[in-house]
């Protein structure tokens, strides 16, 4: 990607291009249509030959690709009527079908794409980043779940509907006088993860009602014939001829609201209008196919790459077309990927999706690494004390925190499916208990000390990584920690015969300590910058998420109620035995980080002051990111992957006590336990006798947090 492409793709909301008069007299002048010279003519149709010859080539290959043996001659002679017989209905009811929903499918997302990229001026914006794709999903979940009979229109209404909520919040969040790419990729992602976690808790709690959707959620081609896809694919073309028709505005929205509104447009209107759209497309295609991740991303960069050697893809009259047929050709060549690498009968059921989102976290961290991201500024050590105590008595604030953790983790051992007493727990503790009583009480101790370590444990990786990265927005979940961490656990338990906890626990640690090198490799690229951290991580989350569900769908497809309790973070089948390696991993931190919290002090401030005052920032950032892998590998492998924990705990904690560690490290590690275990009582107490993840109850707490956040960071600077 050449610099001047680059700066043309990312230049943030607001800031003119260059030439653009400004100034509060500049009269905004009406964009001249795109050089029409021949040479650039034969350009723009040489891409788009090139385009069409590559959509032609995926077409050719996804027909002759199958278990029958149908090649280039065959296929021939099936379409000019000249063979009939077994490969003509081969060709007729699974090949046609499954290549028809790819084209509405991969069209839909690759105009969406390109219109939301337009109208947010963002080339990070997609039915995936701003949730539209979520929204939707948990949408025709709830649908799935009430049983309601609506019809594929009817479904295709609620998914609208999803949709339109999720991206008009994302917007809303993102918004502002100076918008940068990475606010609405963090709220977009922050709203999927909370739309992601209630859709998990559907799945597990109806798996009868919801059964199959695991995998259609991951993005599959796969039809029940072509009624369905001839039925929407009227309402794809239409809605694309509209974005098309609207394409002249959507160049004019481009220098900005008020230039637009100078020359006669109603930006209001037009942008609500073009997201409907645009929102209409993205929610067609999950109807159709389930959300296929980052198509929608993907195909109109592609497409804008090439827009500064062919002026005339800057029109959104030829952007939009184009990158339909370019969407068409990625979801095609992801199909046929995944069925070349796992075999034609194996890749038929495989989720399309799962190759379309490793390739959209390739393009955001390619695009992160130039990308101005707007979080440089933002600085730890500049929140204080929000309360009275907390400015004067911290340590009652600790106190505090420590006798409410008490209490609820006593609360949790007292209720569940059923209540004991606090005289039955005497009993339990000197073995003279009923047999009932043994059998609950040593199955709801080792949960709650397992979400109280998780917990702790989480909070600490957080508040060590926000520390070192000086970035409010850290947290092991959104870097993508916590999922590479679960990837590599599902890993072993994927290719052993018989997996011990260590063995889990050896995966978490791997997982996580490669996305923790990536993280730091690819995010450091280009000088220092929270934002781009952020958004690698983002990617790298993306692509763990990706292949935890390629492995779980290929290898046990019988078991996804349970792998999805898992993975929603659950304590249940704890035992004292897996709480050891995270006791040891917290004993550790507790004596190195008072050894460390007058350095963590001083390296939150800048890369300056810590170096002139004698501290080894590089060795003091290598040792608390080695802390921090730890202890998110320890967490997931004996709870499984909880997302928000290492960003609501350490943020809250900072704002009642301050900056300074030595109080701030011991009021998260409380705050995350407390966290947790109260996640976990909710998750067995509300639908008692059935259960909640508390990694799903977390998630629900922490988004709405998360979007409070943003929200208050894009206050500060509006």
């Amino acid at each position: 990607m050449s610099d001047g492409v680059t700066q043309q793709l990312t230049r943030p909301v607001g800031e003119p291009s260059p030439g653009r008069t400004t100034g509060p007299r500049a009269v905004p002048t009406r964009p001249g249509p795109a050089p029409t010279t021949t040479r650039s003519r034969w350009a723009a149709a040489g891409a788009i030959l090139a385009v069409l010859a590559w959509l032609a080539g995926a077409v050719v290959v996804h027909l002759t690709q199958g278990t029958a043996d149908l090649d280039l001659a065959g296929l021939w002679q099936v379409l000019t009527g000249q063979a009939a017989g077994t490969d003509g209905a081969v060709l007729a009811q699974s090949r046609l079908p499954r290549l028809l929903a790819a084209l509405v499918v991969g069209s839909a997302l690759g105009a969406a794409g390109a219109t939301m990229q337009g109208v947010a001026r963002n080339p990070l914006a997609s039915p995936d980043t701003t949730a539209v794709n979520a929204g939707a999903y948990l949408a025709l979940t709830i649908l799935a779940v009430t049983g309601i009979p609506l019809g594929l229109f009817g479904s295709a209404t609620v998914a609208f509907a999803g949709g339109l909520a999720a991206a008009s919040l994302v917007i809303a969040v993102s918004a502002g006088t100076q918008v940068s790419a990475i606010r609405l990729v963090l709220a977009g992602s922050a709203l999927t993860l909370g739309l992601s976690a209630v859709t998990s808790v559907l799945l597990v709690l109806f798996p009868w009602q919801t059964q199959g959707m695991f995998a259609w959620g991951a993005g599959s081609l796969a039809q029940n014939g072509a009624a369905a896809v001839t039925a929407l694919a009227p309402v794809v073309v239409a809605g694309i001829l509209a974005v098309v028709l609207l394409g002249r505005r959507l160049d004019l929205l481009q220098l900005g609201d008020d230039a637009a509104r100078s020359l006669g447009i109603a930006v209001g209107r037009t942008r609500i209008a073009l997201v409907a759209l645009a929102v209409l497309l993205a929610t067609s295609a999950v109807t159709l196919a389930g959300p296929i991740g980052f198509v929608g991303l993907c195909a109109p960069v592609l497409m804008r790459l090439l827009a500064r050697a062919i002026p005339p893809l800057r029109r959104h009259r030829v952007l939009i077309p184009v990158s339909a047929v370019a969407g068409i050709a990625l979801v095609l060549t992801a199909d046929v990927a995944v069925r070349e690498m796992f075999g034609a009968v194996q890749g038929v059921t495989l989720p399309t999706g799962v190759a379309t989102t490793i390739l959209g976290a390739v393009f955001m961290v390619a695009l992160a690494q130039r990308m101005r991201t707007g979080l440089a500024g933002e600085a730890l050590a500049s929140l204080r004390s929000g309360t009275t105590i907390g400015r004067r008595a911290p340590w009652l604030l600790v106190l505090g925190t420590l006798v409410l953790l008490v209490g609820a983790g006593t609360a949790g051992i007292l209720l569940g499916d059923s209540t004991v007493l606090l005289g039955d727990v005497a009993n339990w503790l000197r073995g003279a208990a009923s047999v009932r009583i043994e059998v609950i009480l040593e199955t709801r101790v080792p949960r709650m000390a397992a979400a109280l370590t998780a917990g702790a444990a989480l909070a600490l990786a957080g508040a060590l990584v926000q520390a070192v990265t000086r970035n409010p927005l850290a947290d092991p979940g959104i870097l993508g920690i916590s999922a590479s961490a679960g990837l590599g656990a599902v890993v072993t338990i994927v290719a052993g015969a018989s997996v011990g906890f260590a063995t889990t626990l050896g995966g978490a640690l791997a997982g996580a300590s490669m996305a923790t090198i990536a993280l730091f490799v690819l995010g450091a690229r280009g000088g220092a910058d929270q934002g781009r951290l952020v958004l690698v991580g983002v990617g790298i989350g993306a692509a763990a998420s990706a292949l935890t569900t390629l492995l779980l769908v290929r290898t046990d497809p019988w078991n996804q109620n349970a792998a999805v309790t898992w993975l929603g973070g659950s304590t249940y089948g704890a035992t004292f035995g897996s709480l050891v390696p995270t006791l040891v991993v917290l004993a550790v931190c507790a004596v190195t980080l008072s050894a460390w919290h007058r350095e963590l002090d001083l390296v939150q401030l800048d890369e300056t002051t810590p170096r002139s005052l004698g501290v080894n920032v590089p060795g003091l950032r290598r040792g608390a990111l080695f802390l921090a892998v730890l202890l998110t590998a320890a967490a997931t492998a004996g709870v499984g992957v909880i997302a928000f924990v290492g960003l609501v705990a350490p943020h809250a904690a900072r704002l009642v006590v301050g900056k300074r560690h030595a109080l701030l490290l011991p009021l998260a590690a409380l705050l995350g336990a407390l966290l947790v275990v109260t996640a976990d009582i909710v998750g067995r107490v509300v639908l008692a006798p059935d259960q909640l993840p508390a990694g799903l109850v977390t998630a629900a707490i922490g988004t709405p947090y998360f979007i409070w956040l943003l929200w208050h960071m894009r206050a500060r600077r509006s």
